[in-house]
């Protein structure tokens, strides 16, 4: 107890302890600033103030003190320089509508089946050289539009200054090339093919588009596309022409309706789109069935060539097995054709209801996520079942991920 007060009346400014216990006058609670009395101005300090000088665990980092990081923690680490990196490299996505790649892959397999030939190395090479040429064009399409777009869809990558106009021509100019390279390799047919392709793409980007042959030149880029698949894969090109046909008629009518995307207009361009599915989709269904029993008699009797079966025993059951596989080619490609015909049709009449710029764009990008279901469909229709079934894997990862960026 004597060292306890000792130490209480140790300072003249202290507290001094009577004998009924501690005893402190008003006038040593009233010090001087250094003391208890502090200042109105020092007892109303900013609050900003008094975190920054909080105690040392106050000040230290949560893994400092023991505790993970909370996601917002984590999120207020990220350097500008990686916000920067990941918005630049978003803005190219929009660009490039990099969803809409898986549409292109189906042309060159298309283009293979219906010139009678089996995928092979150079498939892959005309994929390649198809996925060049497409972006080179979405970058061309955007810098060519720039104009127009800072006006109508000023959020677009190059108007709202994401992406400089330099650096989207670039971009074309060099996906141009390798696209043209690519081809080459394939051989001069390929080649000569892949350049037909691209001059149509700039020329339709920098001239034709806003005249009446825009719509014509796009459609024509699209056959060459599945046309370049044929030649690479050495297949007959004059038996893929008629699905080149069919693939450029409905690229035909879905540039039409995309010149009104961003303003509206009549419904006689979706109309217009709704009466070129119907008649795709019905073409598609009609013909070929011939054509599909001679491909399941080809089918088993190959299959019997190579299993060394009995001649007659074979002989009695192929009509029946090649009846069945013509079944299976008949369900397969009006299941196709079923989901083409749904898949573009729907947002079409909604845009014929309504022409609004909204609803046009959906039509849009609905025919052209349909093109995947239609180039299965005419794989299909050449007797490739198995392509058309990979072909139309691709649909699914173009609508999730034109849920995320858009395709027009």
């Amino acid at each position: 107890m004597s060292g306890g007060r000792a130490s209480q009346d140790a300072s003249p400014n202290g507290l001094h302890a009577s004998s009924n216990g501690l005893h402190v006058s008003p006038s040593e609670l009233r010090q001087s600033p250094d003391g208890l009395h502090a200042s109105p101005s020092e007892s109303h300090a900013n609050p900003a103030a008094l975190v920054e000088a909080g105690s040392p665990e106050q000040q230290a980092s949560p893994g400092a003190r023991g505790v993970s990081p909370t996601p917002q923690d984590a999120a207020s680490t990220t350097s500008p320089r990686s916000a920067r990196q990941g918005a630049n490299v978003h803005a190219w996505v929009e660009l490039l509508r990099l969803p809409a790649l898986f549409t292109v892959p189906g042309d060159a397999l298309a283009g293979a089946a219906a010139a009678g030939a089996r995928p092979n190395p150079r498939t892959l090479v005309a994929i390649a050289s198809s996925l060049c040429l497409y972006e080179a064009g979405m970058a061309l399409n955007d810098w060519a539009d720039r104009a127009e777009d800072a006006v109508d869809r000023p959020h677009r990558p190059l108007p709202s200054g994401r992406i400089s106009p330099t650096a989207a021509l670039a971009a074309a100019g060099g996906l141009t090339a390798a696209g043209l390279a690519l081809a080459s390799t394939a051989g001069r047919r390929p080649l000569a093919v892949a350049g037909a392709l691209a001059a149509t793409v700039w020329s339709y980007d920098l001239v034709l588009k806003r005249t009446p042959a825009g719509p014509v030149a796009m459609a024509a880029a699209r056959s060459l596309d599945l046309l370049l698949g044929g030649v690479a894969a050495n297949g007959d090109i004059r038996r893929a022409l008629p699905s080149a046909l069919a693939l450029g008629t409905h690229t035909l009518a879905v540039t039409t309706v995309s010149r009104h995307e961003t303003q509206g207009g009549s419904p006689w361009a979706p109309l217009s789109g709704l009466a070129t599915t119907a008649a795709l989709a019905w073409s598609i269904t009609r013909d070929g069935t011939e054509r599909d029993r001679r491909l399941g008699r080809d089918l088993h009797a190959g299959q019997d060539r190579h299993a060394g079966g009995a001649r007659h025993a074979g002989g009695a059951r192929q009509p029946g097995r090649a009846a069945a596989t013509a079944a299976t080619f008949v369900s397969l490609r009006g299941a196709l054709a079923a989901v083409y015909a749904a898949t573009a049709a729907r947002p079409l009449f909604h845009a014929a209801l309504n022409p609004s710029p909204q609803l046009t764009q959906r039509a849009v990008g609905g025919g052209i996520r349909a093109m995947i279901p239609l180039q299965a469909a005419l794989a299909a229709r050449s007797g490739a079942p198995v392509t058309a079934l990979l072909t139309a894997a691709l649909a699914p990862a173009a609508r999730r991920f034109g849920r995320k960026v858009s395709m027009t």
